[in-house]
């Protein structure tokens, strides 16, 4: 049982960084009708920047992260000006292929600024000594990524709900049209959701990174979302923190039990295979909305 709960535990850490990156994937579709394959590239970009910024330039870690974020908005702002925005109107197919090419350059700029090794916060950021919850034994740096990770899941969920800008999003992802009628940017609110789903994928970077390091297979980071994104609904920013938590459970669980018996690599398809088993009995996720056609 007490193993049982460990898996739990570090199942809802990994969970809730899922649920961070998933959150900016599904504010992105939401608003602009477009599934982004680049989000997985957005969180090794933000886990590499700051790791740069600490561990070479020796900038100190509070003024290291908050830089990661303002490069990581204005990342957001000029993909979006320079490569989506001019793609409005035409086919998704299309669009979908650029965030895939975007992807591919994100990667290889990566890699030939900083190579393919696994690179370590040095110091690290937050201490690794484990400390008892009840009968859990948890890593601080579990605690403290779990911590930043819903804190700014809370700080976001607060400004869609409360804040202008928020509605002015929310009300472009009811109705476009209707939402410019009244005066709302479209063009404006479609900025802001890159920059968002940009900043939330580095800070997941930077808390994943600063658990297993960092190197060239963060990129997989966005394609583990997916399933959690689906899971709760391609429209949905509850269902995606839903999501992400679940699926970090899950995968940890089926690792752990199923491994033995298959020799390893369950917990890296575990995502992959709830997200088919999602897709046969509930398309849509399970807070997503149905589409209904009539002819």
């Amino acid at each position: 049982m007490q193993d049982f709960l460990q898996l739990i535990v570090t199942g809802l850490v990994i969970g809730s960084v899922y649920a961070l990156v998933a959150m900016g994937f599904a504010l992105i579709y939401k608003s602009t009708s477009i599934i982004n394959f680049a989000q997985g590239e957005f969180v090794l970009v933000g886990g590499y920047v700051c790791w740069w910024l600490y561990t070479s330039l020796h900038v100190p870690i509070i003024w290291a992260f908050l830089l990661t974020m303002v490069i990581a908005v204005f990342m957001g702002l000029i993909l979006e000006r320079l490569m989506l925005r001019p793609m409005i109107g035409e086919p998704i197919i299309s669009v979908i292929m650029i965030t895939i090419a975007l992807a591919m350059v994100l990667k290889s700029m990566v890699t030939i600024l900083w190579g393919t090794m696994i690179e370590v916060f040095t110091p690290p950021i937050f201490s690794q000594q484990a400390i008892h919850l009840g009968p859990v034994l948890v890593s601080e740096v579990y605690l403290w990524t779990f911590g930043f990770a819903f804190l700014f899941l809370g700080v976001f969920a607060a400004f869609f709900k409360f804040t202008r800008v928020g509605i002015s999003m929310r009300a472009v992802a009811d109705d476009q049209q209707v939402a410019q009628s009244m005066g709302i940017s479209v063009k404006r609110v479609f900025a802001i959701s890159w920059s968002i789903g940009a900043l939330v994928s580095a800070v997941g970077g930077i808390l994943v990174g600063n658990i297993n390091g960092i190197n060239i297979a963060l990129a997989d980071f966005g394609l583990k979302v997916f399933p959690a994104v689906i899971l709760g609904g391609l429209e949905s920013i509850a269902g995606a923190i839903i999501g992400g938590l679940t699926i970090g459970v899950l995968e940890n669980i089926m690792g752990s039990y199923l491994d033995i018996y298959l020799g390893g690599g369950v917990k890296e398809i575990a995502p992959f295979i709830v997200l088919i088993m999602i897709l046969m009995i509930k398309p849509y996720g399970l807070f997503g909305i149905k589409e209904i056609e009539r002819v």
